[in-house]
């Protein structure tokens, strides 16, 4: 998945917050079902402070390691996004918002960009001080996305994923999905409804996240951003997919399976979803779900 070297990015697109500070941050956790609350949360959640867990108590997050590098330097070209993590994330951010905004434009309509922020240990949002441990999330109270890039650490490790590069780009691409609900209005109707469970309509909600990456990841290359998509990163991001399922988390925190409790989806419906839109190419196709086995 090289990118075009010399295709110029946009850093401003990205705010490097890595090493500063995080202070008091929301946690989750625990054992029994914090435990479950806590696995549920990184699985790319919309606004980690709507989790709800009744035993969170606040922690102190120091100083990280954290990053020494500037970004709006650093990260120029294409050439930097094939050697660095971080520029490979700008890249991935501006193919993603280049897509939208042309497809928007398209339909008549008018995308507003959204700033992902890199954060490493815990940083403010507009949802409220969250923790590394909440995953990438998309705050729709300040239209910004989340990352620590130590979530791709814990996608491989604790999930079982294989990774690779076109893993990270689906993990972004579903958050950027978000906002492309938020602008549409999809997440304003879902914003009442705490109902669970594989038809629900918070499994759709995140489903449908899915898809919205399966589009880009489809029209990628047409962006100018990357000169190609290969079947084995197709099969990264479905693997990826497949990884943060509700039931696969679930077997693995607490040896089975409760549908019933299901706020994200099945490996199956993810991987269904995320190929729905990866096949088609069309965001149209994501607005009638079919993704229930």
């Amino acid at each position: 998945m090289p990118f075009n070297s010399q295709k110029r990015l946009d850093p401003s697109q990205v705010e490097d917050r890595r090493g500063r500070g995080g202070g008091t941050a929301i946690a989750l956790g625990g054992g029994g079902i914090g435990l479950v609350v806590l696995l549920v949360a990184m699985l790319f959640g919309i606004n980690p402070a709507d989790l709800g867990n009744p035993g969170a108590q606040p922690s102190t997050s120091g100083q990280s390691a954290g990053s020494t590098v500037d970004i709006q330097q650093e990260c120029q070209t294409g050439s930097d996004a094939n050697e660095r993590e971080d520029c490979r994330i700008v890249g991935f951010v501006n193919s993603i918002q280049d897509y939208w905004s042309a497809e928007f434009a398209d339909r008549g309509a008018s995308y507003s960009p959204a700033t992902l922020v890199l954060f490493t240990g815990a940083t403010q949002a507009g949802c409220g001080y969250a923790s590394a441990a909440v995953g990438p999330f998309y705050c729709p109270r300040d239209k910004q996305v989340y990352l620590d890039l130590s979530f791709f650490d814990e996608l491989r490790a604790r999930f079982g994923a294989q990774g690779g590069d076109f893993a990270q780009a689906y993990v972004v691409a579903h958050e950027y999905g978000h906002h492309v609900q938020d602008l549409i209005g999809v997440l304003d109707a879902a914003a009442g409804s705490r109902d669970t469970g594989p038809n629900s309509g918070a499994v759709m909600t995140e489903l449908q996240a899915d898809c919205f990456a399966g589009v880009w990841i489809r029209n990628a290359t047409e962006t100018g951003y990357l000169t190609e998509v290969t079947d084995a990163e197709i099969a990264q991001s479905l693997d990826a997919a497949a990884a943060v399922g509700d039931d696969r988390i679930q077997q693995q925190s607490q040896g089975y399976v409760s549908p019933e409790s299901w706020t994200h989806g099945s490996s199956e419906q993810r991987q269904l979803a995320l190929r729905d839109g990866l096949q088609s190419g069309n965001m149209d196709t994501c607005d009638t779900p079919g993704w229930t086995p």
